[in-house]
């Protein structure tokens, strides 16, 4: 087992793509194996590819590249295969979250719960259901690790419709929650650090905090108090910040106060929750509505990004900049930890298999976990409080009926999955917000959901 092979479908990301190939370049267990970038654009992908190409021999890396813009040129002898695509994604995320604000739905980020996380899967699942038809037929064997949002619906769908193959689902948020979490109470992040969360991807909560047997979650709160406090002087004083960040502390204690627990994503959290919205009949709400995504602020990162892609490329920067700029990104890292047995643990969308005892065993959760060839293994982390679980269960409820309903190209289960999803309101607005989105997404979603519904 010395020579991996790593198949990236959408190696034009930019936040997986540059990262991948720094860690398949600079890791010990994977530089000896084969990186296999597959991308539809051709003109991205031969980019990233020229990138890779520089990066390893400015390494004098044995690592094996390959290209395509066909997956099934390159799947055959797949021991990994990772999903991290997406079409024109800030301009679609923009029309999801515009398009429902009008209907009195806000969404800070747009891609994985409400209006925006549905007609996400509808872009990108049916093109999942396709790569794993081919992942099931040239490399069965290969482990098949999501990355797109929205994580946990497509998660779900593979785990339905495709249990055969052996997959899970990864998302950056919780990367490096340990370690944050450790420094917000003032203790080393060692062994002797307990941190329990558990939830649906970005609906996840902390449940237990302690160090050596005592209980750190005081110390904990009073750190997001702090922030809290000290976010609120910058917005007094004119300080700006994008909408997956406004206010997050403030919401994080105003939702420990009204739930009993801290979510632990609240980027996203803050989304999936109805207290953010604007239907409101007093004026003692202290937190306002939630901004709505920004898209000409992604889409300056992503042109800023790909003009420093090609200062590589131009030799207009140094390539030994690159081995500075990056490090670990989470399914990289958790790829070299599974294929060298390395013992480490990461933040895993898995099933459940009991790890929260008063949830299914088959609830879809992102769990902490130990993690080797044989698959992700969580963490015991006991009951799921009454109140957060009825959220949880019913997001999950959500995101399942969204899978379905792609994977069916059914108009009924995915006019359910909006009825039962928590953002919206109104049956009449929630018939309209559908042909709305479906109209103004005619050139990039499948045929089906046009034709005549049959009586």
């Amino acid at each position: 087992m010395s020579h991996p092979k790593v198949v990236i479908l959408g190696a034009g990301s930019l936040f997986f793509g540059r990262k991948a190939i720094w860690q398949m370049v600079h890791s010990p267990h994977l530089r000896t194996g084969t990186l296999a970038l597959v991308d539809i654009d051709a003109d991205r992908l031969d980019k990233m590819k020229r990138l890779a190409e520089k990066v390893i021999a400015h390494n004098n890396a044995p690592l094996t590249l390959e290209a395509s813009t066909d997956r099934r040129d390159v799947l055959a002898g797949a021991d990994f295969v990772v999903l991290s695509f997406a079409v024109n994604n800030a301009h679609y995320r923009g029309v999801d979250c515009e398009t429902s604000a009008k209907y009195g739905i806000r969404m800070c980020s747009g891609d994985t719960i409400g209006p925006g996380g549905v007609f996400r899967t509808m872009r990108e699942f049916p093109v999942i259901l396709d790569a794993c038809r081919d992942i099931e037929e040239l490399c069965p064997d290969a482990w098949v690790v999501n990355y797109i949002n929205p994580t946990a619906v497509h998660g779900i769908g593979v785990q339905r419709y495709f249990p055969q193959l052996k997959s899970f689902a990864l998302c950056d948020a919780q990367y490096g929650l340990r370690k944050g979490y450790a420094h917000r109470a003032g203790v080393p992040n060692d062994e002797k650090f307990t941190l329990l969360t558990a939830g649906p991807n970005h609906f996840t909560w902390l449940l237990k905090a302690e160090y050596d047997g005592r209980d750190v979650l005081p110390d904990i709160i009073a750190a997001v108090r702090a922030d809290a406090e000290g976010d609120a002087n910058r917005q007094a004083q004119g300080g700006k910040s994008h909408s997956k960040g406004y206010l997050n502390n403030a919401i994080a204690i105003e939702l420990y106060e009204g739930l009993g627990y801290l979510p632990t994503v609240l980027g996203h959290t803050k989304e999936y929750v109805r207290f953010y919205q604007p239907h409101r009949t007093t004026d003692r709400d202290a937190v306002p509505p939630l901004k709505l995504f920004e898209v000409p602020d992604r889409l300056k990162w992503t042109a800023d990004v790909w003009q420093r892609v090609d200062d590589y490329l131009d030799d207009k920067a140094d390539i030994a900049e690159f081995d500075t700029e990056f490090g670990p990104d989470p399914a990289t890292d958790v790829i070299e930890n599974m294929w060298a047995g390395l013992g480490k643990r990461f933040f895993i969308n898995t099933l459940n298999r009991g790890a929260v005892t008063n949830m299914a065993d088959d609830a879809f959760l992102e769990l902490y976990c130990d993690v080797d060839m044989s698959g992700p293994r969580p963490h015991p982390v006991g009951e799921m409080p009454v109140g957060v679980r009825s959220m949880c269960e019913t997001i999950l409820d959500t995101h399942t009926l969204t899978a379905m309903a792609v994977h069916d190209g059914d108009r009924a289960l995915l006019r359910r999955a909006l009825l039962v999803d928590p953002l919206t309101n109104s049956i009449g607005d929630t018939d309209a917000l559908i042909e709305d989105l479906l109209e103004q997404q005619r050139d990039i979603l499948p045929a089906h959901w046009y034709e005549p519904v049959a009586v």
